[in-house]
């Protein structure tokens, strides 16, 4: 068995065992762990403190179970109205106040629980020696944000703090005590209490922030030069927390429900008439001059990011490489014996080089498809998904990745010929999808990037945007895949929203086209043939997609943007692995 795939099984197994623990705790049958976070069915849970936040791939099972403990308690005795109602609006205060709560209901284990007891303490202790040896503790800000995380978690288990670095924070303990003292005082006697516990916790917030404001304002007044020091600050504060004070900003999730008509049709998902749909290149139906047009303001766009395009390459390439066998590697001190150089033995007794290794070199086999939902309300974003897909395609053309960039929409509004057709036949119940569909290939496997930029800039047709039907196009887009001779297979559906044809939600249900996009992906993941991902543009897909990632694109796409998505395409999901197409 590979090894990436022996990897995400492992992961796989332990994300089990720990959604187990938390349900067994919990009661609630809907929390389950998807790449490392806990879900309740479709949404996401809200990571509370910094050592909640874990990596399945690098901590340790005791972490990872650690981790899941806490969330557990979290959700057993904590009432998030009444914190809801309580939580500060300043950043530094809120973010200091939830710690304090997740911290407090880690206390209140269930009587005859000690391994979770052990769990939550060295999650705890790991994550502070982890934030000890991230050299944060150097900076004033970090030391001052890590103490007081010690001397809450320290009054609360009545456990010492980290010994490790009991002698690092003892100055700044000393020095904040007089000021946090009654506060932390009345969080260890009003434990059990969460009302009169968030009394104390607040107060402690609010010093800490003022604190930080303090230390912000005495570095400012002693003529610092450097511009970044605020930028630096903020960064050392949300590392500290194990995430960005924007994921606060909670991202809408896409609606879903039930199709009844779906679920009562006993042929499944129906078409009411083909005889309209089309599939088309957008870069035909436009004129040459307004093409160049496009293109040139595409070219603007990147510029201004400054996005280096060369250094997206090399992240791809390591991302989506496997090893591959490239020969053997003789004269080698250990491996397997080669039975060529047997002689030498004799003659050299203390000859060593006697052992030949496999050599394995990075192949970077591999077909990624982006699929872009060009439905009206995408009109709005469709600049800098441009922007964003141009890059990512000219990178994997660098990186020998082979690239396709298609896109779907309907012919018509409200249902067009196919609608008509309908209501000559009688409006028969139930028609199924009942419009023109619009498959749309701006580049496809075949084309170069430098072959097909000028088609790729056809996406500013303002003509395209009209309707989505998202089922339909990720099963076209997953068929031109699986033609493909590489070994992994990867489609990018991007999109603002659920599917949404007025004509077929008007004739069946609101979420008829919803099912069947949920059909489709879930087919495609127990056949292994293609990954299916879903990028939200300031949405969570998470309702169709169980690979999904939201990006906020109210500004431009620059790198640190480029290389999150770089990072989530590399990931491989423990559920599928590419099944090679015959050669």
């Amino acid at each position: 068995m590979p090894a990436d795939r022996a990897t995400a099984l492992i992961v796989e197994a332990r994300e089990r065992l720990c959604a187990s623990a938390v349900r067994a705790l919990t009661g609630d049958v809907a929390l389950h762990y998807r790449d490392g976070r806990l879900w309740r069915g479709d949404r996401p849970l809200p990571l509370h403190a910094p050592h909640l936040r874990t990596d399945p791939h690098d901590d340790d099972f005791a972490s990872l179970r650690g981790a899941a403990d806490g969330a557990a308690l979290r959700l057993m005795h904590s009432d998030a109205e009444v914190h809801r109602e309580r939580c500060p609006a300043d950043p530094v205060a809120r973010l200091v106040f939830e710690l304090l709560e997740q911290l407090r209901c880690e206390t209140l284990t269930p009587p005859g629980m000690p391994g979770v007891v052990r769990n939550v303490r060295h999650r705890f202790e790991a994550w502070s020696r982890a934030f000890h040896r991230s050299g944060l503790l150097d900076g004033h800000l970090g030391i001052l944000l890590y103490t007081v995380s010690q001397m809450a978690w320290s009054r609360l288990t009545g456990e010492p703090v980290l010994e490790e670095t009991e002698g690092l924070i003892e100055a700044t303990r000393a020095a904040i005590a007089p000021a946090l003292g009654s506060g932390l005082a009345g969080i260890r006697r009003r434990r059990n209490d969460q009302a009169a516990f968030a009394i104390h916790a607040l107060e402690i917030a609010r010093r800490v922030s003022e604190m930080i404001q303090a230390a912000r304002a005495d570095h400012s007044s002693a003529g610092a030069d450097d511009p970044d020091d605020e930028a630096a600050a903020r960064k050392t504060f949300s590392l500290w927390l194990g995430s960005d004070e924007e994921e606060y900003k909670e991202m809408g999730i896409a609606v879903t429900g039930t199709s009844r008509a779906l679920d009562a049709s006993a042929d499944g998902y129906r078409v009411f008439t083909t005889r309209y749909d089309e599939e088309v290149r957008p870069a035909t139906r436009v004129r040459r001059a307004l093409l160049d047009e496009f293109r040139e303001k595409l070219d603007a766009r990147i510029a201004a990011q400054g996005i280096n395009v060369s250094r997206l390459a090399h992240a791809l390439e390591a991302a989506l490489a496997d090893p591959e066998r490239d020969g053997w590697s003789f004269g080698e001190e250990h491996g397997r014996i080669d039975g060529r150089r047997l002689a030498q033995l004799v003659a050299s007794p203390n000859e060593r080089r006697l052992f030949r290794l496999e050599r394995h070199t990075l192949v970077a086999d591999c077909a990624v498809s982006f699929l872009i939902d060009c439905s009206g309300s995408m009109k709005a974003h469709i600049e800098p998904v441009a922007t964003m897909i141009d890059v990512l395609v000219r990178a994997l053309d660098r990186a020998g990745v082979t690239s396709e960039v298609l896109g779907f929409t309907t012919a018509a509004w409200n249902g067009g010929r196919a609608r008509l057709d309908w209501l000559a036949r009688g409006r028969p119940r139930h028609p199924g999808r009942l419009n023109e569909v619009s498959h749309l290939v701006f580049k496809d496997a075949l084309t170069s990037w430098r072959r097909a930029r000028r088609d790729i800039a056809a996406m500013f047709r303002a003509e395209l945007f009209r309707e989505g039907i998202d089922g339909e196009a990720v099963e076209w887009a997953c068929t031109r895949l699986g033609a493909r001779p590489e070994k992994r297979r990867m489609l990018i559906a991007i999109s603002d929203g659920s599917p949404m044809d007025s004509a077929t939600a008007q004739t069946n249900d609101a979420f008829y086209l919803d099912n069947h996009l949920k059909e489709v992906v879930a087919r495609h993941e127990a056949m292994r043939d293609v990954e299916v991902l879903g990028l939200g543009v300031g949405l969570d897909l998470s309702p169709y997609y169980r690979r999904s990632l939201a990006l906020d694109l109210s500004t431009p796409p620059n790198m640190k943007m480029l290389g999150e998505v770089v990072r989530w395409m590399g990931g491989r999901s423990a559920l599928i692995e590419a099944t090679p197409a015959p050669r």
